[in-house]
């Protein structure tokens, strides 16, 4: 096997692990919803138990990029590849952190029943599922079109959470169940925030195809 052929094994053996990765958090991402409306503790529980398994092969994408960069030396857009990479792996984390954050606010609230309906806050979640998947599907094929519309979906969820915050808020003025309320506005902000990640990844993959840096946050 020569070096470019090794490097490109290593480079797809990388990418391979990345998406593994999203895979892993947008599963967490969708239970993490499910043991919310369900109140189901257990599962909450079990989204906090496997979490190691995304810390695990985040650490391992972080290995193999810097191993790739110190043996093979890479330049130019191999470079940004495994840069990209590295980042993309570090929200992606994020991500699956959010996920466990909505499994302990579940279990904070535990059996006491909703004092409003969740349907925007799982639009929001959903939205924001679909960010991950569509943008790990934009990194894999490199598709600029398909990373801009990720980033333009983030303005769904602000709006959602904007009005969602607001409902929560006024629910508060009562001073009933702000307990619950409490954990509920900091779902909603969990959401908020990993869409956030989701555009990011979006201006990971315009960097990696343009080569410039791009704000889509703004």
């Amino acid at each position: 096997m020569s070096v470019r052929e090794k490097f490109d094994f290593d480079l797809k053996n990388l990418r391979d692990k990345l998406i593994e990765l999203g895979s892993l958090t947008e599963v967490a991402l969708t239970k993490s919803i499910n043991a919310l409306e369900n109140q189901d503790i257990e599962e909450a529980l079990q989204i906090i138990e496997d979490d190691y398994r995304v810390d695990d092969l985040d650490e391992e994408i972080n290995d193999l990029a810097i191993l790739l960069i110190a043996k093979q030396q890479p330049v130019a857009t191999d470079l940004r590849r495994v840069i990209v990479a590295i980042k993309i792996s570090s929200d992606i984390e994020r991500m699956a952190d959010f996920a466990v954050n909505i499994a302990k606010s579940t279990i904070r609230i535990g059996d006491e029943p909703l004092v409003k309906p969740i349907h925007n806050i799982r639009k929001m979640h959903e939205i924001a599922t679909k960010m991950l998947s569509l943008s790990i599907k934009a990194f894999n094929e490199e598709d600029l079109v398909l990373a801009k519309e990720v980033a333009d979906m983030d303005d769904q969820v602000d709006d959602l959470y904007g009005e969602t915050i607001k409902d929560i808020l006024y629910l508060m003025e009562k001073k009933d169940h702000l307990q619950q309320l409490t954990q509920l506005s900091f779902i909603c902000r969990y959401i908020e925030r990993t869409a956030d990640h989701a555009t990011n990844i979006s201006e990971s993959i315009m960097y990696l195809i343009k080569g410039q840096r791009y704000d889509l946050n703004s």
